[in-house]
C-alpha cells in the first residue's frame, strides 16, 4: 500500500494529467477502506472535483447471458474510433463467503483493454447493497478528471444492482434477449421502470426477426406501462454487439435523452443523485459502526440468539444495539 501514501495534491496532478498509472493508484486509495487512506481519498477528491462532471455517464445492464461486456467493447470501440476517451467501471459480483471477485472484464472487452483511450477497471462489489462497489461513484469522478468524457457503468445484472446504478448514471440502458420471454419478465422486476433506453440484442442473422418481434412486444408493453404514469416509454431499439450494427443508432439515443433532459435537467438530477450518494455513504458509516463497535460486538451474539429463537423481538434487539451506538 506504499502507492497509496502518496501526497493527494501531486497525485490529483497527475490525474489531471492523464496518467494512467496515477487514475489507477487514485482509484485504489478511494477504495481503500483504512481510515488513514480515507482522509486522502477525500482531500483528493476535493482536489478534482472542479474537474469532473462533464462526461456522458451510461449505466448499462442486463440479464446474466445478454451480452453487456461484448456490448460494451463494441460501443466503447465505436466511442474511442470518434475520438471520444471512454472509461468502463465494471461492477463485479464478489463472493460472500470469500470476498473474491471474478474480475474478468478485461478478458471479455479485448478490444478496450488494450485502447489508448480506454480504460477498464472492474471493481469488486465486497458486498455493498444491489452488487454495487462502495466507490462507484468516486471512482466515477476520478474517471472524468482524468479526462475520460464518456463513462459506462457495467451492473452485475442481480438484485438491487439496476436502480443503484441507475441512480449514479445520466441514462440508464437496459439490454435484452430476443425471443427469451423476457419482456414481461423485465416489467416484473421493474428494471425496465428505470429505462431511458431499451435494447435488444443479437439482432444478427437469422436471429433478426426474433429481436425485431421481442422489439415490437417491449414497446406494446412499454407503452401500458407509460399510460399509468406521466413519462414517456423510452425508445426500444435493435442491434448487435457482435456486428456492431444498431451501434451507431443507440449512441443517438444515448444523446437524445441528454438532450430532452437539457442542462437544467441534467444538473438538478445530478444534484438529487449527489443527496442520495450521502444518505447511502452515512447508512454505510452507521453498518461500519454497527461491525466494528466493541459493546455492539459484546453484545450481538446473544441478541442474535434471542431473535433466532424467538425470545426477543427483532424490533427490539435493534433498538437495544442502537442504544449502544448512542442513536
Amino acid at each position: 500500500m506504499a502507492a497509496l501514501s502518496k501526497d493527494p495534491t501531486q497525485l490529483a496532478e497527475q490525474v489531471r494529467n492523464g496518467d494512467r498509472a496515477a487514475l489507477a493508484r487514485a482509484i485504489t486509495l478511494v477504495e481503500s477502506k483504512k481510515p488513514e487512506h480515507r482522509a486522502r481519498a477525500q482531500e483528493l477528491l476535493r482536489k478534482l472535483l472542479p474537474a469532473t462532471g462533464k462526461a456522458v455517464r451510461i449505466g448499462i445492464t442486463g440479464v446474466p447471458g445478454v451480452g453487456k461486456s461484448t456490448a460494451i467493447d463494441t460501443l466503447g470501440s465505436h466511442l474511442t474510433a470518434e475520438g471520444h476517451r471512454v472509461a468502463v467501471l465494471a461492477v463485479d459480483p464478489s463472493s460472500k463467503r470469500t470476498g473474491g471477485s471474478i474480475l474478468g472484464d478485461k478478458t471479455r472487452m479485448a478490444r478496450l483493454a488494450v485502447d489508448e483511450r480506454a480504460f477498464v477497471r472492474p471493481s469488486p462489489a465486497a458486498g455493498t447493497l444491489g452488487g454495487v462497489a462502495a466507490r462507484t461513484r468516486e471512482t466515477m469522478l476520478l474517471c472524468e478528471a482524468a479526462g475520460y468524457d464518456v463513462v459506462l457503468v457495467e451492473t452485475v445484472g442481480a438484485g438491487q444492482s439496476e436502480s443503484e446504478v441507475a441512480e449514479m448514471t445520466d441514462t440508464f440502458l437496459v439490454l435484452m434477449l430476443p425471443g427469451a420471454g423476457d419482456e414481461l419478465q423485465g416489467l416484473k422486476k421493474g428494471v425496465l421502470e428505470l429505462a431511458d433506453i431499451v435494447a435488444v440484442n443479437k439482432a444478427d442473422g437469422d436471429n433478426i426477426p426474433r429481436a425485431k418481434a421481442a422489439a415490437a412486444s417491449l414497446k406494446a408493453a412499454l407503452n401500458i406501462l407509460a399510460a399509468s404514469g406521466n413519462a414517456p416509454p423510452p425508445p426500444v431499439l435493435t442491434f448487435s454487439a457482435l456486428t456492431g450494427d444498431g451501434i451507431v443508432t443507440m449512441w443517438n439515443a444515448v444523446l437524445a435523452h441528454r438532450g430532452q433532459l437539457g442542462a437544467k435537467g441534467l444538473e438538478a438530477k445530478r444534484r438529487a443523485q449527489q443527496v442520495r450518494a450521502m444518505w447511502a455513504l452515512i447508512d454505510e458509516r452507521l453498518r461500519e459502526r454497527l461491525r466494528t463497535d466493541a459493546k455492539v460486538k459484546a453484545k450481538l451474539p446473544a441478541l442474535e440468539a434471542g431473535v433466532a429463537a424467538g425470545k426477543i423481538p427483532p424490533a427490539q434487539a435493534a433498538d437495544e444495539l442502537a442504544r449502544l451506538l448512542g442513536l
